[in-house]
């Protein structure tokens, strides 16, 4: 370590100044470098790309941006701090000290960041703010999905180099006293540089082409999270094209509208009455919501080494099968929002976390005017993402969670197995049919989820791998496991079982919404209701789950839902509506319509199972005539919502029970 005393003339000119160039120039470097790698590793054409040079300035532009703000509080530390302190060891220490540990963290993030890409081909998201949200379960993933002490001490070894270059190059930086008045002058330099660059950045996204992926590597980690924060609760009309609110609601009454039901009220309503036979059996629903069990993974669906060999199996049998069926969004709250409410995932937070779903309309609740019991089954805590909380104010009369299994086998940060969930959930099903009165079971799992662990000798795979394709095989174990012990009980002759997959398991594709990860398996089976083995191709949606369950029970009922009875009306009716981060967009005749931030319209076409469905750049009728359904029914769905429209007058008597 060279002596502070020792210090030739050249490096006493180097002050605070200077030194906060340097930092920011770091910056820089470490911000390019990182948009460099995935570049290279997450596009197909790597830095060969034509669009690359624009990534690299767009995303230039962003970083000098957050370089400048990063700066900011050393250069107020060189204005405000007493100019005797220069002098003292303890100060310079101090400072040094913290200049290390500042880099470390800084260096970690962007490590954080490239895995975080990795998983969701995307910089920081409403998911990475979630996850700061809930500490216990993500950080203690990501020690056991992760090989954290080596990067830990990659970062340090980084951060430590920075240092030993920076205490070397401005040894000299103490000699004489810190100019106030260079100091001013550099903050007020550097705000001067911020108001110039900041009316020419697009903070709420990146846009450098149609590739989504490409725009999310032009993007700044730090922007994306600041402004996945900032937005948590939009305001739809302040970002997203609209409609007048009576031509909205006319548009949304239009397509909601299906054989056998009625509009309860005129104009700006959505409540309909479902005909039905109210003499028909009250048939108990058991629906088990499977963590990350995309289409991708089953064989009855198209893989060829399929991982679900026990619902591949079960699907030869007396089930309908749904093979055209798309998740509403990539997160585990938007598949609740989807099947449980059947409500469009509106852009910030889904309704399960939002502070206005007292009393929202669910499937839950319809049943549970029909007499029904409720109950809920997670082997999580219902801390997490506000799931306890949405689920007992909206239908459900209990909420079974992780700290209601006292002694279990296994467990991981995310709960208690498959397996031991399924097993639970049986015996009370059981019970619960003991009494007479009919019962709905909503089962959501954990075990297909990082770190991809499991109890050991219940498939050959070996658990301490941390395989997802080892997970999966292990989630249709336990799926397989609880069939065969529920065929054995009474209550299978007289219940509906629904499997459906909350979403897929990862994001790809360059779309803004990538619609071909967002395919998702639907599986309903049961005796009383399914005597037939039938492939269903009708394009769904996770909103259509509700509304089928009550088709299939041909029971009369009431509802707001935004999905369809998929087994009722015609093709010409199919749709799905979709969430990625700040898009939302419908699908329907193979055409994608997506709404953006700042009144942005994206057009695609294509079928996402056959190919990458392309940009549009001249829409036609048709296309500028679904422009406008997508918007009538993401508006009139946030109007419902932000109003507390969207549920069924308590008062409203029950047309199952007349």
């Amino acid at each position: 370590m060279p002596n502070p005393t020792l210090i030739t003339p050249a490096k006493k000119s180097r002050g605070i100044v200077q030194f906060a160039g340097f930092w920011a120039l770091t910056l820089l470097a470490l911000f390019s470098g990182l948009r460099i790698f995935l570049l290279i590793k997450f596009t197909s054409s790597g830095l060969a790309a034509p669009e690359t040079r624009s990534v690299l300035l767009e995303g230039l532009h962003r970083d000098a941006f957050v370089a400048l703000v990063l700066v900011l509080p050393l250069l107020g530390w060189a204005l405000l701090v007493p100019r005797r302190w220069s002098a003292r060891a303890w100060h310079r220490g101090g400072f040094w000290m913290a200049c290390f540990i500042w880099w470390f963290v800084e260096i970690f993030l962007l490590g954080t960041e490239y895995f975080f890409f990795d998983e969701f081909q995307s910089r920081f998201n409403t998911v990475a703010v979630d996850y700061i949200l809930y500490p216990h379960e993500v950080f203690v993933n990501i020690w056991e999905s992760y090989p954290v002490v080596k990067v830990l001490i990659g970062c340090a070894s980084l951060a430590g180099a920075w240092w030993i270059a920076a205490r070397i190059m401005f040894s000299g930086m103490w000699a004489a006293p810190v100019s106030r008045s260079r100091s001013f002058a550099a903050i007020i330099v550097v705000f001067i540089l911020l108001a110039v660059l900041a009316p020419s950045i697009n903070f709420k996204a990146a846009h450098v082409g149609k590739d989504r992926t490409l725009n999310e590597i032009a993007n700044n980690g730090s922007i994306a999270f600041v402004c996945a924060a900032w937005t948590r609760n939009l305001n739809f009309a302040g970002n997203y094209k609209t409609l007048p609110v009576d031509e909205a609601y006319a548009r949304a009454r239009k397509i909601l509208a299906s054989p056998g039901s009625e509009f309860v009220k005129e104009g700006n309503s959505i409540h309909r009455r479902v005909a039905g036979d109210s003499t028909k059996p009250r048939l108990n629903v058991v629906l088990f919501l499977e963590e990350s069990l995309g289409s991708e993974f089953w064989g009855c669906l198209g893989r060829t080494n399929t991982l679900t060999p026990e619902m591949d199996a079960l699907a030869l049998g007396e089930v309908l099968l749904f093979t055209n069926i798309y998740a509403c969004g990539n997160r585990t709250v938007r598949g609740l929002e989807g099947v449980l409410a059947s409500f469009p995932p509106l852009p910030g937070d889904s309704i399960v976390k939002r502070d206005k779903s007292d009393n929202v309309e669910s499937l839950a609740r319809v049943l549970k005017r029909d007499g029904y019991d409720t109950v809920f089954f997670y082997g999580g805590r219902g801390l997490f993402d506000g799931m306890r909380s949405f689920n007992v104010r909206n239908g459900f009369g209990r909420f079974v969670e992780q700290k209601d299994f006292p002694n279990p086998k296994f467990t991981t940060i995310w709960g208690v197995d498959d397996e031991e969930v399924f097993l639970r959930a049986n015996e009370e099903f059981k019970q619960l049919a003991s009494t007479g009165k009919p019962f709905f079971g909503t089962i959501l799992s954990v075990s297909n989820h990082k770190p991809y662990t499991y109890p050991a000798g219940r498939i050959a795979e070996d658990p301490n791998q941390h395989r997802r394709d080892n997970a999966v095989k292990y989630s249709d174990f336990a799926l397989g496991e609880f069939f065969r012990s529920a065929k054995l009980e009474a209550y299978w002759t007289n219940t509906i079982f629904v499997v459906i997959a909350d979403h897929g398991a990862r994001v790809y594709g360059s779309q803004s919404i990538p619609i071909h990860s967002y395919e998702i398996p639907l599986v309903i089976l049961g005796p009383a209701a399914v005597k037939t083995h039938k492939h269903v191709g009708t394009l769904g949606n996770s909103l259509d789950v509700a509304p089928t369950i009550l088709g299939l029970l041909g029971r009369p009922y009431e509802t707001m839902f935004f999905g369809r009875d998929l087994l009722g009306g015609t093709r010409k009716d199919s749709r799905a509506v979709l969430n990625h981060n700040r898009s939302i967009g419908l699908y329907r005749n193979e055409k994608l319509v997506v709404l953006g931030l700042k009144q942005g319209v994206e057009f695609y076409a294509g079928d996402p199972k056959q190919e990458d469905i392309q940009p549009v750049t001249k829409p036609t009728p048709d296309d500028l005539e679904q422009e406008k359904d997508t918007i009538a029914l993401f508006q009139v769905a946030d109007d419902l919502y932000v109003n507390e429209r969207y549920r069924i007058d308590a008062a409203t008597n029950n047309p199952a029970t007349k």
